[in-house]
């Protein structure tokens, strides 16, 4: 390639880069995945539009594995733990034994409706079995769902790609060998090392993280991502799940007291984003719209077995036991999105040979703009309908640390929010647990030292020296303050994050 070719090649992927950008805000304010848009840019640019063509499926398949890893880091990273803590049960039930149940359903709905031989059926089924965690999270995170639900579809959708993959690697062997008691012993191994990889990567990692002092701030988030991608490479040496390892040694990281926990979120968003953008922008030029057309119908009834019987049946049976309120497991049915996963997935059985494989590629990619089409504006009101939109919901504290080695002390930062009731309490109220003090306080560009008797104003900064030791005190402290006022004990609000 020459320089100039090189230059051209940068300046498409910048224009690319800064149109999906720009997209994601329309796709806000319809309350759309923005998957759609950059599916659009990708289609745009691909052969049928401007004319670049790309048709290296095993390079998509690839790449698309590296950006769905990042993504499920992301998630992890970006997840906090006391939101999905009650959650996790139902939702490690939902990601297998639902994903089973809907692969079943679907195939034999793909076989009986589309008369697909039993391989490509369970494939199928298999490949559209997982929810997405691109898109539940770009959706459901601005939907004041009650907690335990918004906990159950993140908890979910970061669980159940693990086993959505290991169905689709299993269905697409050459020539095809299943055999229930192998299937079985396989898919419990390759989760249990998966996650028990994770959940050791995540805790060393932290560990180590909180005791050295590394040089810049910025450097913090880098070694995160660099730990949840080793626990990905980590477990296909010991041929466990990946996607899962890497998706808990995030949450197990973001979840641990470590230092630039903000910086680190937002690096981790960025970069989420990112390989979200270059993932289905990707997918949008593996596909030429002029070959979907026939297409359409197989990918309607394929979703709609999913969507009116899959799905719910899988819900249904999955929560059993768990005493899930009836307008919640409507909710999680009708809100299992699906999108660039069943996509990639898509491409496995293409890379290995399986025959009239590619057909499933455009029907998935079909299925997957059909149904997001349906059900991502839908998602709102039927959360109104069914009573679920929360309204009591204000933004949490956000506290940043950063370690002082020498005094085993550690420093927070902390912005009085508008709607916090620390509004007008005085430093002397505010009680923070011995030895914790306010030592700056930013308040309107102007920087000062405050006394027993300063009183906190929203929109200040707060710089608080506190010990390692109790830390987790003060924040407690903090935020029982700013939820209910200097009397937060009198109302039985300890500040604990749940």
């Amino acid at each position: 390639m020459t320089l100039d070719e090189m230059n051209r090649v940068l300046l498409i992927g910048a224009l690319v880069l800064l149109a999906s950008i720009v997209a994601t805000r329309l796709a806000t304010r319809a309350g759309l995945p923005s998957l759609l848009l950059f599916l659009g840019v990708g289609v745009l640019v691909g052969e049928d539009g401007i004319g670049l063509r790309f048709d290296d499926v095993t390079l998509a398949r690839d790449l698309g594995t590296a950006a769905l890893t990042i993504i499920l880091i992301e998630g992890g990273l970006t997840t906090h733990f006391s939101d999905v803590r009650k959650s996790m049960a139902p939702a490690a039930v939902m990601a297998t034994l639902g994903v089973a149940i809907s692969t079943v359903v679907t195939a034999v709905g793909a076989h009986l409706l589309l008369g697909l031989h039993w391989q490509l059926a369970l494939l199928l089924g298999a490949i559209v079995s997982s929810t997405d965690a691109a898109a539940v999270f770009s959706v459901l995170r601005v939907l004041p769902l009650p907690r335990r639900l918004a906990g159950l579809l993140e908890a979910e959708s970061g669980l159940n790609d693990a086993p959505a993959v290991i169905l689709v690697l299993m269905f697409s062997a050459v020539p095809l060998h299943f055999e229930a008691g192998e299937a079985l012993a396989s898919l419990v191994y390759e989760l249990l090392a998966g996650a028990g990889i994770g959940v050791l990567c995540g805790y060393l990692g932290a560990v180590t993280l909180r005791r050295i002092a590394l040089p810049a701030s910025g450097l913090y988030p880098l070694a995160t991502f660099g730990l949840g991608i080793m626990a990905y490479s980590a477990s296909g040496v010991a041929h466990a799940s990946g996607f899962l390892a890497a998706y808990v040694t995030g949450l197990v990281l973001a979840n641990s007291g470590l230092p630039h926990r903000a910086a680190t979120r937002s690096f981790a968003e960025g970069l989420g984003w990112l390989a979200q953008i270059g993932l289905f922008v990707l997918l949008g030029l593996l596909v030429n719209p002029s070959q979907l057309g026939r297409d359409l119908i197989p990918a309607v009834l394929v979703g709609l077995v999913l969507l009116l019987l899959a799905r719910p049946l899988s819900v249904v049976l999955s929560l059993v036991g768990f005493r899930v309120p009836w307008r919640e497991q409507v909710f999680l049915s009708w809100a299992g999105l699906r999108g660039a996963v069943p996509i990639v997935l898509a491409t496995y059985p293409i890379v290995t040979g399986v025959p009239d494989s590619h057909r499933l590629l455009n029907i998935v990619f079909v299925f997957v703009v059909v149904f997001t089409l349906v059900q991502g504006p839908s998602l709102k009101p039927i959360a109104h309908s069914l009573g679920l939109i929360r309204r009591d919901i204000t933004r949490e504290l956000q506290v940043e640390s950063a370690p002082l080695d020498v005094l085993d002390a550690e420093l927070l930062t902390l912005t009085v929010l508008p709607q916090s009731r620390l509004h007008n309490v005085t430093v002397l109220e505010l009680r923070l647990p011995d030895p914790s003090v306010i030592t700056l306080i930013i308040r309107k560009g102007q920087t000062f030292v405050p006394q027993p008797d300063t009183r906190i104003e929203a929109g200040d900064e707060l710089l608080i020296v506190s010990t390692s030791t109790t830390r987790e005190a003060t924040e407690r402290r903090l935020r029982a303050v700013s939820r209910r006022g200097k009397l937060a004990y009198w109302f039985d609000e300890y500040g604990e994050p749940d």
